[in-house]
């Protein structure tokens, strides 16, 4: 009875009711409209200059000293790859600045484009029904061959395809090592101590040996059981952890405590790892953020959040659990499940508008089936959205239609349609709004979608088409929201400015 009076003090009349559901329903992040209705103004010389700096490529200042704590919240830091030392393969000592940014995003699109592929991978190897499977471990002195670890995908990452780190602490006392933060996979792993085959990473290597809380789980446990691949030796669970270009990580399963800003969470499980390859150069391991039964998220039984520090830039912002991961001010879109594959974070994209005009595109390019084909990803590891083709193409015409103020300037790698912006201090842009179910708009900042690929003012629009039959909304689109995970109310919330 006091929620209804409150709902109709609040709605004292039609006009009342109407403005109060615009502010919690319409999201935008920094963006700049235009006194030309359906755009906005993109200040070109300021975008460039920020994107531009020399600390691009400087070494991390993170420290794992951050964060909300409480009784019932703690956070860490989180920073795009880049700011990590090592974990690029640029020869800066003799290479411009120019080349320096275009090598930067040609590294990140092929990332990106396996990422995707490997996405693609793991949902039909989990639409074809793959169940869990058990395989004969080897000795952790031998290094496993690709022919050895030719099992279903388990994991939405591909090489090096992590674009956010996260620095926390493994063990009693703590070892801090960075991890990549990944919302597209459940299982935590750490390198570890013997390492019989490790890739190179930032921090010493975590020695199980000398933490007090590190524990073993058995071949019993019902832990180990949840593991889609698993293995047995000496009543020691293993898990083995496989991704579509080969590379791997093997070991032991155990549970473990981990350090948040100084806040410790005992017996998290996670992964061991005495075999790896080629993963996550500059960090230690992952951290998995995704929807399934042993991901970080759903042991803690805890919502969080994350707001995306500037890919193209320095600095960083909080990854936050518990209490104080959901912001004031947000607002919620129904998270959806694919009843074939509980990993990944599904929204339901209704629409799109451009310019202040919704598009003719059918919901049902968008929609999850119950076969597990369909719908649409929200993913913190993919960075640029990816959109079913006839959507794609639709939105990319209507873009062009009402961008005829823009040069064009060809193509480049993924990007079909690109603008010559070089020597333009401002520019009028059609607005790109996205319509989540729920009646939540995210209003896009033209940054969001306007992506430069070089120094001298080259700029593509950052959308792309798949010919798969799901859609993902990555990273770069991302930005500027701090976006809450939700799972036991099973929302997910948008929050715009509150990084």
């Amino acid at each position: 009875m006091a929620g209804s009076h409150s709902l109709l003090f609040i709605c004292v009349s039609l006009f009342l009711c109407y403005t109060f559901s615009l502010q919690t329903l319409v999201i935008a992040s920094s963006r700049r409209l235009s006194s030309k209705p359906g755009y906005q103004t993109f200040y070109i010389d300021e975008d460039l200059r920020n994107k531009m700096r020399s600390e691009l490529l400087a070494e991390s200042r993170v420290s794992s000293s951050f964060g909300v704590n409480s009784t019932n919240s703690w956070s860490v830091q989180v920073l795009h790859r880049d700011e990590l030392s090592g974990s690029t393969n640029l020869k800066t000592e003799s290479i411009t600045e120019n080349d320096k940014f275009a090598e930067l995003l040609s590294q990140r699109l092929t990332r990106d484009s396996a990422r995707v592929k490997a996405i693609e991978e793991m949902l039909e190897v989990a639409k074809a029904g793959a169940n869990t499977a058990d395989w004969e471990p080897v000795k952790k002195e031998e290094s496993l061959s690709q022919e050895e670890i030719s099992s279903p995908i388990v994991s939405g990452l591909s090489q090096g395809s992590g674009e956010y780190f996260t620095r926390i602490g493994v063990g009693s006392p703590p070892s801090d090592a960075y991890f990549v933060m990944d919302t597209g996979s459940d299982l935590s792993w750490t390198q570890c101590q013997p390492c019989a085959s490790c890739y190179k990473q930032s921090d010493p290597l975590f020695n199980p040996a000398g933490s007090s809380t590190y524990k073993s789980i058995s071949c019993s446990d019902s832990l180990c059981s949840q593991l889609l691949i698993r293995g047995c030796r000496a009543n020691q669970c293993l898990y083995q952890v496989s991704y579509g270009d080969g590379s791997f990580t093997v070991g032991d399963f155990a549970v473990e405590t981990l350090t948040f800003s100084g806040s410790q969470v005992e017996r998290v499980a996670l992964g061991c790892g005495h075999n790896n390859e080629g993963l996550f150069i500059g960090a230690s391991g992952l951290l998995g953020l995704g929807a399934g039964q042993l991901s970080v998220p759903t042991q803690l039984r805890l919502p969080f959040s994350y707001c995306l520090a500037d890919r193209f830039g320095t600095g960083s912002s909080p990854l936050i659990f518990g209490g104080g991961a959901i912001p004031r001010g947000s607002v919620f879109s129904p998270l959806l499940r694919n009843p074939r594959l509980g990993t990944f974070y599904y929204v339901g994209l209704e629409g799109i508008s451009v310019g202040g005009t919704r598009l003719s595109i059918s919901p049902a390019e968008f929609s999850l089936q119950s076969t597990g084909n369909g719908g649409v990803i929200l993913d913190s590891g993919t960075s640029i959205t990816r959109l079913v083709a006839s959507a794609y193409a639709t939105l990319r015409d209507s873009f062009n239609a009402r961008a005829t103020n823009l040069p064009t300037a060809g193509s480049f790698s993924l990007f079909d349609t690109c603008y010559a912006l070089g020597g333009m201090q401002s520019v009028d842009v059609p607005t790109v709004d996205l319509h989540l179910t729920g009646g939540v708009t995210l209003q896009l900042p033209a940054a969001n979608y306007l992506i430069p690929v070089d120094k001298l003012g080259t700029y593509c629009f950052g959308f792309a088409g798949t010919n798969s039959d799901f859609s993902i909304i990555g990273n770069m689109q991302q930005q500027g929201y701090r976006i809450s995970f939700d799972r036991a109310a099973g929302r997910v919330g948008f929050a715009g400015n509150q990084c």
